[in-house]
């Protein structure tokens, strides 16, 4: 288990680091996704996007792993109404894609969990 976790931790960092990269390369994806409730949303875009990026290389050192995971946590919870409006957008549009929408949001679950393990120790 301490192997997969060893391992885990540097796919976990890519994944973050890789999403925060494409909020700068295609914003107009992550503008469709904002609740219109929410103000300054390129501004948001970019800033959840160098959130990612930045805890994403803080998951690597053992030292800031714990804190990382932390904000990875908070922000997931931030975003999370993103991926609600997401649903809602495709169902108003009759998108054929709204069976990913709705994986999405358990997902989100999942990925707290995940970044939840390296909250525990920084051991790994």
């Amino acid at each position: 288990m301490q192997k997969v976790k060893n391992k885990s931790i540097y796919l976990m960092s890519l994944l973050y680091f890789f999403t925060g990269i494409s909020h700068f390369r295609i914003p107009e994806y992550f503008l469709d996704i904002m609740p219109p409730y929410i103000p300054w949303h390129l501004k948001l875009v970019y800033i959840s996007g160098a959130c990612e990026i930045i805890f994403g290389l803080l998951l690597i050192p053992r030292q800031t792993r714990r804190i990382a995971a932390w904000l990875i946590i908070a922000l997931l919870i931030a975003v999370f109404p993103a991926n609600i409006q997401m649903t809602i957008n495709y169902v108003n549009e009759h998108n054929p894609d709204l069976w990913i929408s709705i994986v999405r949001l358990p997902i989100q679950i999942f990925l707290i969990w995940w970044a939840w393990i390296y909250t525990k120790s920084t051991k790994a």
